[in-house]
């Protein structure tokens, strides 16, 4: 559906809090669907809109399929600077950037004068089904043309919701660059130091909302399947009907002696390293449904083995958000190495555990237990839409709270 970016130049007037579309790509198909879309649009113009919170923004859509939108608030003479910190947030599969435009206005409101947030629309539809390398590069290519057009950009984060996390997870190794300080006279540099750089800038959060980090391949990863192993097994056999992405998020992508990408991706890689990426992050997140959420499980989302997941019973009843049942910080563990060499469904599910957790991640866990809205956990959790997913607006209020500007 439609992109929001944030046009500095458009007829001249800044704001320092943005949404950005970018709509430059060389791939035919992305290009004749984006013209599918715009006709469906069927608006251009400026268009002022007050959301039910009395949060005014103005949304420009042109012909292409794009949407700009900027908080009506930061027009005029109250421009304080540009914002340095870009927030990129990242759709699911059959998804579009569409998905995330709630977040994306509670960021404006929470960061009026900091944050420019990029709703990524260069995976969407069924463009989805072309694999995570293909998407995770296609990723990185946005980026950093959002970080030419913005040069005074200084820090960068990334929020994906379910597939959208390995796409993201994919794209930050593309763009992980180092720099090592061999003098400097800032205190919080050791000699020598090696600091990670995102397409140039400081790495601050990567946040990941339902996304399944370890496959859904057996060890009931799809609750859909209800544990039964010979839905599981059958599942794995049609995996190709979603494409090369498919056969990622199910590992059976083995071929020429290569391990799985999924279990590729939980180590660093000679040509791109995807765990000293995570590494370089201030923070790392994982939003994880304990129930109701049917597509993907509590244990790949929250990266732990199953004998590792609280309890239910065990959960305190949190006031300000109501649906966050549980938060845990993990140390990292470098004591064992990660070995993509092994191709068991249990061998591999270990590995990526082992490798992911070389870093240290905040795990919060989510229920919808008692809302109308938990049969669609899935996408309640990201508020996907306003109108069906409302309840989910207490997880996004924990990440705005939580999140480091």
């Amino acid at each position: 559906m439609c992109q929001m970016e944030l046009n500095k130049s458009s007829e001249e007037m800044s704001s320092s809090s943005q949404v950005h579309h970018n709509n430059n790509h060389d791939d035919k198909k992305i290009k004749k669907n984006k013209r599918f879309m715009g006709s469906k649009i069927g608006c251009f113009g400026i268009t002022r809109r007050r959301d039910d919170y009395g949060h005014s923004t103005l949304e420009q859509a042109d012909g292409d399929g794009n949407l700009d939108m900027e908080s009506a608030s930061n027009f005029g003479a109250g421009r304080v600077s540009d914002p340095t910190h870009l927030v990129v947030t990242v759709n699911g599969i059959i998804g579009s950037a569409q998905n995330w435009r709630y977040a994306a206005k509670q960021f404006l409101k929470r960061y009026p004068h900091d944050v420019i947030v990029h709703c990524s629309e260069s995976n969407y539809s069924m463009l989805t089904f072309d694999g995570v390398d293909v998407m995770g590069s296609r990723l990185a290519d946005e980026v950093l043309s959002v970080v030419e057009r913005h040069p005074g950009l200084q820090k960068i984060s990334f929020i994906g919701h379910s597939l959208g996390g390995l796409i993201s997870r994919y794209a930050i190794a593309k763009l992980y660059t180092e720099e090592r300080f061999e003098e400097t006279g800032d205190p919080s540099f050791k000699e020598h130091e090696v600091k990670g750089k995102i397409a140039g800038l400081e790495p601050m959060n990567f946040i990941t909302s339902a996304s399944p980090h370890l496959g859904c391949r057996g060890h009931r990863q799809i609750p859909l399947f209800g544990g039964i192993l010979a839905m599981e097994k059958a599942a794995a056999r049609i995996s190709w009907l979603l494409g090369r992405t498919g056969k990622h998020l199910f590992l059976t992508d083995a071929y020429d002696g290569k391990p799985p990408l999924l279990l590729q991706m939980a180590d660093d890689c000679e040509d791109l390293k995807f765990i000293s990426a995570l590494r370089s992050f201030k923070r790392r997140v994982a939003y994880a449904n304990a129930r109701f959420d049917h597509i993907v499980g509590w244990s790949t989302s929250s990266l732990r083995h199953r004998n590792e997941l609280p309890r239910h019973h065990k959960f305190p009843r949190n006031n300000k958000y109501p649906h966050v049942i549980n938060e845990e910080t993990a140390r990292a563990d470098n004591s064992c190495k990660a070995q993509p060499n092994e191709y068991n469904s249990d061998d591999m599910e270990e590995t990526m555990i082992k490798g992911l957790n070389k870093v240290s991640w905040e795990r919060v866990d989510v229920s919808f237990k008692g809302s109308r809205q938990r049969l669609l956990a899935h996408s309640t959790i990201q508020v996907k839409s306003p109108f069906v997913n409302s309840d989910g607006a207490d997880v996004i209020q924990h990440m705005l709270d939580n999140f480091s500007l």
